[in-house]
């Protein structure tokens, strides 16, 4: 797939079959971290909050999902029936997408980050402006 600016076109330039397991994921994230906003880097679909929050992409046999390594890790029991790796998660084109264990693992991700966040400020909260 040719450099996209943006997650939309991202998606649309995907194959048919894979465009509504995108848009599933896409949603997904949204709903549970809707304070992320939405990039591409390296290439692939990007959620940013306070850096790089979670990753996805389309390949030939599978949607990725990159939850960091310690997105994989925490669910490594609930995920071990997918192809792993140390940082992504390979989801086959032929099954459902598993949407309530992704949301459970942004939701990681959301509260990893932000206690992160609040560590690197002395433990201040920091507020949107």
């Amino acid at each position: 797939m040719k450099a996209h600016k943006d997650i939309g076109s991202y998606i649309k330039a995907a194959p048919k079959e894979v465009q509504p397991l995108l848009k599933q994921m896409r949603e997904a994230i949204r709903e549970v971290a809707p304070g992320a906003s939405e990039a591409i880097s390296y290439g692939i679909p990007t959620f940013k909050l306070h850096g790089n929050l979670v990753h996805f992409g389309a390949f030939k046999t599978h949607v990725s999902f990159f939850p960091t390594s310690s997105g994989v890790a925490a669910f490594a029991k609930e995920l071990s029936k997918y192809k792993l790796s140390k940082g992504t998660v390979q989801f086959p084109l032929d099954q459902k997408l598993p949407l309530p264990l992704i949301k459970k693992i942004v939701r990681f991700r959301v509260k990893e980050v932000k206690a992160r966040q609040t560590q690197q400020n002395g433990g201040r909260v920091m507020k949107k402006l």
